[in-house]
């Protein structure tokens, strides 16, 4: 064969490779479209609702290129058809922005709430103050709840504080840190590093609400530069592993928090000192960085019988639970998951919910009850309402008493509305606009 000959050829299985490979890249983007507009179709039936921060997408500009959902860390959120970008599983999204980030035409806003379901925000201007003076929100509290933002949000607020900060007074931190999670343990090296005088209280242990969640994997988009330790490198971690690394940063840095320490009232004085009420007594400081949760306290169910040791609200160890009777109640993803890791582990495991069906958890998690369903690992009392519950039994209100050794109550927390009003920070509340912090 000549070497034009040979030439042709070559161009020849290049054009076939090329074509092969386009065939497949196209059967596979009408498989990805398909499945994208039953998830659409179905979101829509049941009226499912994203849980937090999620993108908008202004179809006029959006080109379809596919990079938004390329991006997104939970894989499920966003589909491609029709040319244009759609949200298919509201649901999953639990506000990373990584689609905001990734399009390459700016046609996705990060937005709160919905039309049916508003999101209560404190006021915070760009540096995280409220509009009370020396009252910061950074993290979860100010709608910012995952750990790369939460952190991101803190050491930002941080750095603005130590430009200005307050005079050093005898009895009266400089600054004072509410929360040992993501966003509060960051706040804490900052000051630290900075050689302030703060202290940082939290009502439980260091790791903040992250670690309630039955949730087995956490997902931390990007890592972040924390002052005193260094890269924090995680992208899909255990939490019993994040628990490790937050271990591994207080002995790094000597960073001390105080345990055990409730927060119950913020007030400042005339003078600009806020005096901080706790179970613990009260603290007086220049500045206060709220990095709480919004979860604040848990959500009650208001029967006889609640304030028994058996019950919590909160999954720690599945494992302890092995071979016990067990009722969990609530219809959200945190309740769904924790009756799924409970069944995994040997637990006798039953589920009780108010309505009939779970509108409003994940995709994967339903896939995953369905699972556990199918295998006899949980036991489904839909359209059921606890009555009361006793040493040995759970008795519902439509008649039934299932027999019971340990109840977990997954019924979400009481927003800390009240607290924030009470220490005079203005709320807002977002019913699908825009969240300016997120879309920066």
């Amino acid at each position: 064969m000549d070497a034009l000959s040979l030439l042709g050829a070559c161009m020849v299985l290049g054009l076939l490779g090329i074509g092969g490979a386009t065939a497949v890249s196209f059967l596979l983007g009408m498989r990805a479209a398909g499945q994208g507009r039953k998830d659409l179709a179905d979101a829509r039936t049941s009226g499912a609702l994203p849980p937090s921060l999620h993108p908008v997408i202004e179809a006029s500009r959006c080109i379809g290129s596919g990079t938004c959902v390329r991006a997104c860390p939970e894989v499920d959120v966003l589909a491609v058809f029709d040319g244009k970008a759609h949200v298919v599983n509201p649901t999953s999204c639990i506000g990373h922005g990584e689609c905001l980030r990734a399009c390459p035409v700016d046609a996705i806003t990060l937005v709160l709430g919905s039309a049916k379901r508003g999101v209560d925000i404190p006021l915070v201007a760009s540096n995280f103050e409220t509009n009370v003076p020396g009252l910061y929100v950074v993290g979860e509290l100010g709608g910012m709840g995952l750990i790369y933002n939460a952190m991101t949000q803190a050491l930002q607020c941080m750095g603005d504080l130590v430009k200005s900060k307050p005079a050093k007074v005898d009895g009266v931190h400089q600054v004072l840190i509410v929360g040992a999670g993501p966003a509060g343990i960051a706040a804490s090296l900052a000051a630290k590093e900075a050689g302030l005088d703060f202290v940082t209280v939290d009502q439980e242990a260091p790791g903040g609400t992250v670690l309630q969640f039955p949730r087995h994997k956490i997902v931390m988009t990007k890592p972040v530069k924390l002052p005193l330790y260094g890269a924090m490198r995680v992208t899909e971690v255990r939490k019993e592993a994040l628990l490790d690394t937050w271990m591994d940063i207080l002995e790094t840095t000597g960073l001390e928090v105080q345990t055990g320490v409730k927060v119950e009232s913020v007030e400042r004085g005339d003078d600009g000192v806020f005096t901080v009420g706790t179970t613990q007594g009260a603290f007086r400081a220049s500045r206060v960085v709220l990095a709480m949760g919004r979860r604040g306290s848990p959500r009650k169910l208001g029967v006889p019988g609640e304030d028994k040791a058996k019950v919590t609200y909160r999954l720690v160890d599945p494992e302890f639970y092995k071979g016990k009777r067990v009722m969990v109640v609530g219809g959200g993803d945190s309740a769904v998951e924790a009756a799924v890791a409970l069944g995994d582990h040997g637990a006798d495991v039953s589920l009780s919910y108010r309505k009939d069906s779970f509108g409003r958890i994940k995709k994967k998690n339903q896939k995953k009850l369905d699972a556990a369903v199918e295998k006899g690992q949980v036991k489904l009392l839909l359209k059921t309402n606890v009555a009361e519950i006793r040493d040995d039994a759970v008795v519902l209100k439509e008649g039934q008493e299932v027999g019971n050794d340990y109840v977990l109550i997954f019924a979400g927390g009481v927003l800390p509305t009240k607290f924030l009003k009470a220490a005079g920070v203005t709320i807002e509340t977002y019913r699908g606009e825009a969240y300016a912090p997120a879309n920066v």
